[in-house]
């Protein structure tokens, strides 16, 4: 039975988790959860629901109506205990349990993830950005193989390394989807609108993400994950297209031989994985049906129209506090792009000029370096787009 702490729990990939924990009752009890507080009706139905011992909030401002949905839906439970504020999180994560799922959004999932690492728990990591801004933080708090990715891509190239061993991988190959503008030029991508830029073809999920698949700013980012994850250099990454999103991603070896890892375009297994990991657990989804025709398409990265996986490439390769500029400035820009005030091509034109005016904090990396120069990328961004 290993016990579980969720962060994000009333979004997509919490929600995803709480089915498949209890689809296993017997593997698994949820100790703690935490949201951000824009939902407090669900959040207290979970933490009722799992019978949780505490459950966190960050807004604190939304401490007293999940006490008070608490007690409405409570009917005679145990009510757990409640953390307020925006290190409501932190505090769960440094619990001791067996696993931290970390689902929240955004690099205000650090702190969790470092405190998650520090008292020794499995980091089931969905939270991305976390890695990638944290960089040699996060690394070095780790102890091999305590980090558990939960990105589909980055879970799929952690069950095809399981093929053979370090010395013996070539390159890793993560796929992309293409996004909602897949085969068009630069030039014909001037004017595309917010609404455009969010139908994606194959999923619905947040504005920043969805709009980062578009501009391929979150491939960029998967790059950069990648790196830290896997410890395999950058000119050893690829990316390719792959519209179907049925191969998640692929490891090439040192004989010629490529490993993919295929299933239907859902969260279910890489969330299952994270949180049983190495073991599998039985029925998570419905596997691809081979007795069905169906072609499959693998297409280069086109550079050119898509800049944003190169410029993420340098970022990371940079290392220090790039990483973070990167993410900080891309989603000012994201947000000024649905506001109307710039255009589709702006996006990452903008980031590119925040990076290369950043200059990096000399001596040792620290979580305050790192906030310090999101808040700069953040500032420098919308002072470039004039807000």
């Amino acid at each position: 039975m290993r016990r579980v702490v969720l962060l994000g729990s009333t979004g997509s990939i919490g929600t995803q988790a709480i089915d498949v924990i209890t689809r296993n009752p017997d593997r698994f009890e949820v100790t703690a959860i935490a949201a951000g507080g824009s939902d407090v009706r669900t959040l207290a139905q979970q933490a009722l629901s799992l019978g949780v011992e505490q459950v966190g909030v960050a807004d604190p401002g939304a401490e007293s109506a999940l006490r008070d949905e608490l007690a409405r839906q409570a009917d005679g439970a145990r009510l757990p205990e409640v953390l307020a504020g925006p290190d409501a999180a932190t505090a769960l994560a440094g619990r001791g349990d067996d696993v931290v799922l970390n689902g929240i959004t955004g690099s205000i999932g650090l702190r969790p993830t470092l405190a998650a690492l520090e008292v020794g728990s499995v980091l089931a990591l969905a939270n991305k950005e976390s890695l990638i801004v944290g960089g040699p933080l996060v690394t070095a708090a780790a102890s091999p193989g305590q980090i558990v990715p939960v990105d589909s891509e980055h879970s799929a190239i952690a069950q095809c390394l399981r093929s053979g061993a370090a010395t013996e991988v070539r390159r890793l190959v993560l796929t992309a989807s293409g996004g909602p503008f897949l085969g068009r030029d630069r030039a014909s991508l001037h004017d595309v609108t917010p609404e455009q830029a969010l139908a994606h073809p194959n999923f619905a999920m947040g504005r920043v993400v969805t709009t980062n698949s578009a501009t391929l700013v979150n491939k960029g980012l998967e790059v950069i994950e990648a790196h830290l994850l896997f410890d395999v250099p950058f000119e050893r990454i690829e990316v390719v297209v792959h519209p179907q999103q049925l191969i998640h991603s692929m490891v090439e070896f040192v004989d010629g031989s490529t490993i993919a890892q295929a299933g239907p375009p859902r969260m279910l297994v890489p969330i299952a994985l994270g949180l049983s990991w190495p073991e599998r657990l039985a029925d998570v989804d419905a596997p691809i049906d081979w007795t069905q025709a169906q072609s499959w398409q693998f297409l280069p990265l086109d550079d050119d129209a898509f800049p944003a996986v190169s410029l993420a490439r340098r970022a990371g390769a940079s290392g220090s506090t790039y990483p973070a500029v990167f993410n900080a400035a891309n989603e000012e820009c994201v947000e000024a792009f649905h506001d109307r005030r710039i255009r589709f091509t702006e996006i990452v034109e903008t980031v590119r000029r925040v990076v290369d005016e950043h200059e990096a904090p000399s001596g040792q990396l620290s979580v305050d370096a790192v906030l310090a120069a999101e808040r700069w990328a953040r500032h420098r961004a919308r002072a470039i787009l004039g807000a």
